[in-house]
This record gives C-alpha cells, structure tokens and sequence, in this order.
C-alpha cells in the first residue's frame, strides 16, 4: 500500500475526477466577477444564502418569539451595489424611502401571478440529435411566446402521466398510438390540476390585451373547453372537469374491448377535438365558436400554406424543416408584434443635447425591431391572421427620436433612464461634479421634467411627474420598454418580446439569403433615426468625449472612494425624482430578470429549455444580453 498521504490525494483526484464527469465544469456566467466579490464584501446581507429555517430550541417558560415578516427574492446584484426592492400594494408613492425607510430599497408595485400553460412532449424512443435539438427549438419559441404574454409555460411528458390514478388502468389496454398520446396527454394535464393546455406548436399571435389571452390569464373557467377554430390544440377547464372527463373516458364501451372496437377508435381519432373529446357526450365539453388569439402550425395548416416549409419536413430533411418552421413562427411573432404599433418604435431622449452616447443601446434595439424579421416565407402570415400586412423592408416600421413621452400605444416607447450622476454630468459637459456646481449650476430632477413636458402640466411637481413614471412603468409593459443607462449590455430581449430579435441583415439595400443553400430570407438593417428637429447633431470628437465622460460616470457611481460616494450622493440628493426614477426602473429590470431566471432554473431539465435547445450561456438576447 502506498503511504497515507499519497491515499489522500488519491481519493481526492477521484472525487474531483467524478464531480467534473457529473456535473461539468463552471460556467463562465456561474464564476462571480470582480465588482461583483467587491461589492459582496461591502454588502455581505445581499448575498448570504438561503439555508432555510433553522431549528429553534424550545422554551418551556414563554412562547417563541414571531418571527418579522420577510419578501423572498428581493435582492440582485450588480456591479452598482445591491439592487434591493419591496413588492407592496403602496407602491404609488413618490418616493419609495417614505414607505420603506431605506434610501436604497425600491417600492414596486406587486407581481403579476402567472398561470400556468401546459403542452405535452414525449418521445416514444430514440431519435437523431438533430431532430431532437430542433424539435426543443420549437419548444423553446413556444415557451418565450407565451411567457412573454404574462403565462407560465411548464412542458409535461410521460412522467406526469404515470402520476395519475387512472394511469394503469389506461395502460394495460395497448391503444393505437394516436390514442394513447392523447390520453396521456390529458393524465398528464389531469396531474397537474387543469388550467390551459395547448399544443406546442400553438401560439399566442395577437396584442397583449386579446380578450381570449386576457380570459385565459384570470385563470378560472367555468366549464370544460375548447376552441372549434383550433381543433384539438388548446383546452382550459378546472381540477374537477378534467378528472370527470377522464373518468367517463374510462368508462366508455368501446375501451372496454379495445381488439374488437379498433376500427371505430382509429374513426373517432380522425374526427375534429381529437379521441378524448369524440369519447365523452357533446355535452361534456363546451365549444367556443371562434378565438382569434392564438394560431396553431398542425400538419394540415402547414401542408396548405406554408409549402416552403411542408416540403422539408420529410424523413430525410425533417430536421431542416423543424429548424425552417421555427423561422416562420418567429417571423410571425415579430410581424404580430409590429403591426401592433402602426406609428412604429419611438426612442425617448429628454435632455438632447451631448447624449447621443447614452442612446446607443435604446438605438439598436429600436433598428431590430423595425428591421423586417428573417423568414423561409416573408410573404407569409400568421394562422389566425390570414390578411395581416407582411413586412416591407421599403416601407419598413417608423423608428423616431423624441424630446419628451409621447402618450399612445400606437407607439412602442424604449426610453434609457439615467442615474443623476450621469445624466448631469454629459448635459453640462464636466468630467468632475461637486457641491459647487450642482448648487450655483445644476438645474434639479432635469430628466423626468423634460420627459413629461407634454404629458404632464407645467403647475405639477416633480413628485408628481415621478408618480406617473412609475405607472407608465408598471401599467403598459407590453407597450415600453425601460432601461438604465448604466447597463453596458441588455438581456431577456426575446422574452421580454416573446420573439427572437434579428442577428443577420442583408449587405445590400434588397432582401437577400445568408448563404446560397439557405432557404432563409434576411432584409437589409434599418437606418438610425433622424435627429431631434433643431438639434444639432454633434461632430464625431464630440461624440468620442461622450463615451469617455460616460464611462467615466459609470466608475463614479459603483466606485468605493468615499470622497466619490459623498458626491454621487449629493448628486442623489439633489435630483431625488431622478434617483427615485433610476432606481425604480433599475429594480423592476432586476425584479423581471431573477422571476425568468427562477422560473428558468426550475425548468431547465425539461423538454424546451435552452440548454436542451442548443442556446449557450449569454445568448438568446440577439445581440445584447442583459447582466445587472
């Protein structure tokens, strides 16, 4: 035997060997980074980890003290310091620091509750990589559709159906194919307690306020359904009506001698609502005539319009289908989207003069979504939407520049708010900022006061302008979109939108392909807005000092110098509407992003995630990706 501690340092090669071979190695996005061990140390509350409940020690002479009321998940972190906020049905208040006594806790209005949308996915055996990763990338645009629509997308499989009680007796009766993945479908569905459940190639396709999505998000269904229009794709009723249907199901004569009722079973598979529904009475589900929400892509729909896409999905090249028919669903998101802001995308920028440089990211995203989306079939629209306006790239959707928010859905508003700091610091052109200046020069809570000249009147004040901010913020997500300037880069972009944003653009000013064995079509980028009317647009070297004072502000306001942490406060405090603004905007972004990511993390083993679908760490943003 070799000696001890040679043993030791075998055993512990081993287990390392075995921890990488189980679980891989880090992921760059799982190492934390400089700023982000720095701030730790700083702020060690906002990062401690849930360890849960620790066991109490009882006292038999007095009773336990109540424990005080916690919010879970109310903290982020970021390089600017902890992101913290509380979710409270106070949050129309001015200021936030009024409620929650705390300068750095944002006060956000509570979160919307999610109901759940189920799909069924189940791979009788072993198929091709290929089509496998493909069949998840359709899975994935289904998730982020509907997520993006207010719903929580959980996809089910085989497993939840065996959970059933009615599973067994289902099981031994070795139905046709068609049947049995039906059946299952609706153990699976039955599992889960009810609620919507929807084929994952039907989608919602209309405007976030569609009075069907706008039903199926309240989440309580009267009866039993499903909608006539999409056969037998969606499905939404309560616990005890499916578990009924289910049980009548099961009691049906032609399942009770499965060999001898064969011919008939096959028939009732073929017939609209699919064979659970042709086995239970007219009367047990209600059918809706018509719901323009939601466009399904079956066999039938693609075969008869979409025959670019038909013709690929054969057993050799079925996998080059899928991956074409995920491009035309996406296409058909995007065109939805677009269509439901006829005046186009318009970026705000209040204070116009010597920030071009803290436009960048709003501008870019903006060009995205006005650039026609790539497509197999750009002429094409959507299921539900026959007579929809397909996107040309020479009357391409309006992207505009304005000084102040301009009060319509028609448009989609993306706005970049600013700390005070640099905001303050690239109006007046000062690389340094002091008590000084800010007292004799700067003007207070400049930005929120340009950015409601129009929608507010002159004879309110600031607390108020920052009130009607923040309901902006909260009230229209589906028709804004806010980001700080401080953020170098943005993320969840495809489920903030429920489509994936444009990465490719044509070299020319005509549609074009990226290769010349691509069925795609890609159309040229959209130009950068024109300036503001009588607002210079500044030389080339002026912009370069923009980026460089930029950056600068961006160091002060996550540096630890004290000196520099008493003037970005003053700053603060000088512009507290601003602040209150920042600091609002940046905790719902924060907010949004850790509710996606949980959700995520819960998901990622099932079908449809974005490992499963071939998306590495850091992409699915388009081109930007969203860190803080």
């Amino acid at each position: 035997m070799p000696p001890k501690r040679f043993q030791a340092i075998f055993v512990l090669i081993l287990f390392v060997v075995i921890s990488l071979s189980s679980y891989g190695a880090p992921s760059r996005d799982s190492l934390p980074t400089y700023d982000a061990v720095a701030d730790a140390v700083k702020h060690p509350q906002a990062y401690v980890p849930d360890l849960g409940e620790l066991p109490s020690v009882p006292n038999p002479f007095e009773p336990s003290p109540h424990k005080p009321p916690t919010q879970a998940n109310s903290t982020a972190t970021s390089a600017y310091g902890p992101i913290k906020w509380l979710s409270d049905f106070k949050w129309r208040n001015p200021l936030s620091s009024s409620v929650t006594f705390d300068e750095n806790t944002a006060l956000l209005p509570p979160l919307r509750e999610r109901p759940p949308v189920y799909t069924y996915y189940d791979v009788p055996g072993k198929q091709d990589k290929e089509l496998s990763v493909a069949e998840h990338r359709l899975i994935l645009a289904w998730r982020r559709a509907w997520w993006a629509y207010g719903f929580k997308p959980v996809v089910l499989s085989r497993r939840e159906a065996m959970e059933h009680p009615q599973y067994q007796l289902f099981q031994r009766m070795k139905l046709d194919a068609k049947i049995d993945f039906e059946i299952m479908r609706w153990l699976a569905w039955g599992h889960m307690g009810g609620g919507v459940l929807v084929n994952w190639l039907a989608l919602p396709m209309a405007e976030y306020e569609n009075p069907m999505l706008a039903f199926l998000r309240r989440n309580k269904y009267r009866e039993l359904s499903r909608v006539q229009t999409l056969d037998n794709a969606v499905f939404f009723g309560e616990r005890a009506d499916v578990d009924d249907a289910i049980r009548k199901v099961m009691s049906n004569e032609l399942l009770k001698n499965v060999t001898a009722s064969k011919d008939k079973l096959t028939k009732l598979a073929t017939k609209e609502g699919g064979p659970v529904v042709n086995l239970l009475s007219s009367k047990d589900v209600t059918v809706d005539a018509k719901a323009n929400g939601i466009a399904s892509y079956n066999m039938a729909t693609i075969s008869s319009k979409y025959k670019t896409v038909a013709d690929k999905l054969k057993n050799t090249t079925q996998a080059e289908g899928l991956n074409l028919l995920a491009n035309l669903i996406n296409s058909h998101l995007h065109l939805t989207w677009q269509e439901q802001h006829p005046e186009g995308v318009a970026i705000v920028k209040p204070v116009p003069e010597h920030t071009t440089a803290l436009m960048y990211e709003t501008t870019e995203i903006g060009r995205n979504l006005t650039q026609c989306p790539t497509s197999p079939m750009p002429k094409s629209c959507p299921p539900n939407r026959p007579k929809c306006k397909p996107c040309d790239a020479k009357k391409a959707m309006k992207l505009q520049q304005f000084p102040e928010f301009v009060n319509t859905t028609k448009f989609f508003t993306i706005g970049t708010v600013p700390h005070p700091y640099t905001l303050t610091s690239l109006h007046y052109t000062r690389d340094t900022l002091d008590n000084t200046f800010l007292r004799n020069k700067a003007q207070r809570d400049l930005w929120i006061r340009e950015l409601t000249q129009k929608s507010v009147p002159d004879e309110h004040t600031e607390e108020f302008r920052v009130l009607q901010f923040k309901e902006l913020v909260a009230a229209a997500p589906a028709h804004s979109l806010w980001l700080t300037a401080e953020r170098i880069t943005q993320h969840d972009l495809d489920w903030i939108f429920g489509f994936t944003l444009p990465q490719i653009a044509s070299n020319t000013t005509e549609p074009s392909s990226p290769s010349e064995e691509s069925e795609l079509i890609i159309f040229p980028r959209p130009e950068s807005p024109k300036p503001i009317k009588g607002i210079d647009v500044p030389d080339e070297k002026w912009i370069q000092k923009e980026e460089e004072r930029l950056k600068k502000a961006r160091d002060a306001i996550q540096s630890k110098d004290k000196n520099m942490k008493k003037v970005v406060d003053a700053v603060e405090q000088w512009n507290m509407a601003d602040t209150e603004a920042w600091k609002f905007s940046r905790a719902y972004s924060a907010r949004r992003t850790q509710e996606r990511k949980k959700w995520e993390e819960e998901e990622k083993k099932f079908a449809g995630s974005e490992k499963k679908a071939g998306v590495r760490p850091g992409e699915g943003g388009g081109r930007w990706s969203d860190r803080r």
